[in-house]
């Protein structure tokens, strides 16, 4: 996990996403906004980056992307129905033709029963809603940037996966 490989991933996605025509924006809680720096880090990235949403409370969640008290409240706020919900909002409000999000426990100790580490990340994109947990150990800082890391991996395999399958 490095910066290096962050920025190597996140060119690859500007890049891609500037040949294909398509865009992407983003819901980010435990990454608080490093999902969004990566990309607009990359020249180029104003063609295909959105905008994003920091709902690092719940009440930001519930504000801004319509998440409800109820269903976090069901399956915890971080959980993978949370996180697909937070892409999908994030997709449906800012017309993106891609959306990730972002929400876990950075720590250093557990929240409601979640153990430090635990991230879940949601992608939205055309005909697909997913999320992918991980499991992450170190630091607030190691957690961190490796749900960025993790995040912009999955969405470029996602995007390979969906190009290939464009071609058939």
């Amino acid at each position: 996990m490095s910066n290096n490989a962050i920025n190597k991933l996140s060119e690859t996605l500007v890049k891609t996403l500037t040949l294909r025509g398509e865009t992407i924006s983003t819901a980010e809680s435990i990454t608080g906004g490093l999902i969004s720096a990566a990309i607009t880090d990359i020249p180029g990235a104003s063609e295909v980056f959105l905008g994003g949403v920091v709902s690092y409370s719940n009440t930001m969640k519930k504000d801004e992307l319509g998440i409800s008290a109820a269903d976090i409240k069901k399956v915890g706020v971080v959980s993978e129905a949370i996180a697909v919900a937070m892409a999908l909002a994030i997709k449906k409000r800012t017309k993106s033709t891609w959306a990730i999000s972002s929400t876990g426990v950075a720590g250093p100790g557990s929240s409601d029963g979640v153990p430090a580490g635990t991230v879940w990340i949601g992608i939205a994109g055309p005909k697909i809603a997913q999320g992918i947990e991980l499991s992450i150990a170190g630091k607030r800082e190691i957690v961190r940037l490796g749900a960025v890391e993790s995040a912009l991996g999955a969405f470029e395999r996602i995007l390979t996966s969906s190009n290939s399958s464009k071609q058939k």
